[in-house]
């Protein structure tokens, strides 16, 4: 009898989780030397495939762009090595002995790691790469949509990793990939932890699942340029970043907010770099198209250029338009403009002073993207100091585009595709995920005083002995009698006790 599709995806989970069980076991084994040697060899071996896993990845999605996808495969791959080669994971981590502590390395065990279709071969890399590194076992769920070029990440790795030594089982992926059969993945009890990247309603399976889960929320990063910033250089560096693959890396910019004494300057140089700022009819045409009737977006905008978007839309743009510019005036819910956009669109806003545009990012980002990324292009570092302080994100990007300085290719961040959003985004850690996230430390430590020693420094008097169990108060204060007692010498208490021995024995 053949089963449904989703009891075979349950009972695959099953057998993954199981023998991931027993491979992590056998890899906790290896030292700090082997487990570097395989993630070496890992990183090289996805590396060498950049652009073929690339290539597969846009053929199977439609999103975004081959070559762009080569530069995030080599983010996954190489890149991730670089920043995590000398981390001590393994053993002893660290002892300082004036404290007389000892940081051990822990392992979580087993990883659930889901990936998206927006970044699925490089997300494969990156998650399999700091698994390893911190001594844990993998198991894939792969976003059905990218589920081949994801299997076929999955045997790079895997060859790559049997070659260096790697135990069988430390790396696997689903390959019948179904609803329940994720389900069954999130709800494993010897699941260690969940590395959740994808959308929201994901996330938020991951973190009610009953195991430790690392998630992110939805990027919807404003940029502001402001007044003292070198604006072709902001229009520049923006522009880059949200035609980068398409505006799929969810840190890249949804809307930009300037001055009103600079705006004419910073619209001539968005337009310089191809942005084509839609009239309130376009905007209207584009906003029924991009939201669906159920308040998502739609998917149908994810990953394509400018030009398609406009077609799909039905309004023609300027040959050469990277990106589309809306002009906005106010920040509303129900507006699809100020939600992340996985596309080139971008929001326009005009404020008339720094303080205006701090409330304007604010707004937007309590709509979406709390916790996440915002940029700012700005030479004043007192306004700078100011958005650190105030704006809730957990990576504030200045003077850079914020997709590849939001992930640390051009910046110095951990280069990562899961990015913490803390808990204003509903998430677990406010960091780049790398692989000291995945690691438990069990601390080692030595007694460095007694409890007298308090004592002494609180000021208390320090008892010959401990008192009798339950004693406490007044009700342990000495009796007259027992006063009395204190001053009978050691014969005279030997004489009673003989007494009272004797009367016992009569």
């Amino acid at each position: 009898m053949e089963f449904d599709k989703d009891l075979r995806s349950i009972q695959e989970v099953r057998n993954l989780v199981a023998r991931a069980v027993e491979a992590q076991r056998q890899l906790s084994e290896l030292s700090q030397e082997q487990i570097d040697h395989i993630c070496r060899e890992v990183a090289a071996a996805c590396a060498a495939q950049a652009e073929r896993l690339a290539k597969l990845a846009v053929e199977e999605t439609g999103f975004g762009v081959w070559q762009d996808k080569v530069l995030k495969n080599l983010l996954g791959s190489t890149m991730t090595w670089e920043a995590m080669k000398d981390l001590k994971t393994v053993g002893i981590l660290r002892e300082q002995p004036e404290k007389g502590i000892w940081e051990v390395g822990v392992p979580v065990g087993v990883v659930a790691a889901l990936i998206p279709s927006t970044n699925p071969t490089s997300t494969t890399m990156y998650k399999a790469l700091i698994s390893i590194k911190a001594g844990n076992a993998i198991v894939i769920s792969p976003h059905p949509n990218a589920k081949n070029c994801i299997l076929e990440t999955y045997q790079v790795i895997v060859q790559a990793a049997k070659a260096a030594g790697c135990p069988d089982g430390v790396v696997q992926c689903i390959t019948t990939p179904s609803m329940q059969g994720t389900d069954a993945l999130l709800k494993h009890r010897s699941v260690g932890l969940i590395l959740a990247t994808g959308g929201e309603a994901m996330v938020r399976a991951a973190y009610s699942s009953g195991n430790p889960a690392l998630g992110v929320g939805p990027g919807n990063g404003p940029s502001y340029i402001e007044k003292s910033a070198d604006i072709p250089a902001a229009a520049r560096r923006i522009v880059a970043s949200k035609t980068f693959d398409n505006g799929t890396i969810c840190a890249s910019e949804q809307s930009v907010v300037t001055e009103a004494c600079v705006k004419d300057q910073v619209v001539a140089a968005l337009k310089a770099q191809g942005c084509y700022f839609l009239s309130p009819e376009e905007a209207d045409k584009l906003s029924r198209f991009i939201l669906r009737p159920n308040g998502t977006m739609n998917p149908a905008i994810v990953g394509r250029s400018a030009a398609v978007i406009a077609d799909l839309a039905g309004f023609p743009i300027p040959q050469g338009t990277k990106v589309l510019v809306v002009p906005r005036t106010e920040v509303k819910k129900g507006d699809p403009f100020m939600r992340e956009k996985l596309c080139p669109i971008l929001a326009f806003f005009v404020e008339d002073g720094w303080q205006s545009a701090c409330e304007r990012c604010l707004q937007i980002l309590q709509i979406e993207g709390a916790g996440h990324t915002m940029s700012l292009h700005s030479q004043d570092k007192a306004v700078i100091r100011e958005f650190a302080l105030k704006k809730p994100v957990s990576r504030l990007l200045v003077n850079t585009s914020a997709a590849l300085g939001g992930v640390g290719a051009i910046t110095g961040l951990q280069p990562a595709l899961t990015l913490g959003c803390g808990a204003v985004g509903g998430s677990a850690t406010s960091d780049n995920v790398g692989p000291m996230n995945l690691l438990n430390i069990r601390r080692v430590a030595w007694g460095l005083k007694e409890v007298d020693d308090l004592r002494r420094e609180a000021g208390q008097a320090v008892p010959a002995s401990a008192p009798a169990a339950g004693c406490g108060g007044a009700a342990c204060a000495p009796k007259p009698e027992a006063k009395r007692a204190s001053s009978l010498s050691r014969e005279d208490i030997e004489a009673i006790t003989r007494a009272v021995i004797a009367r016992l024995s009569n």
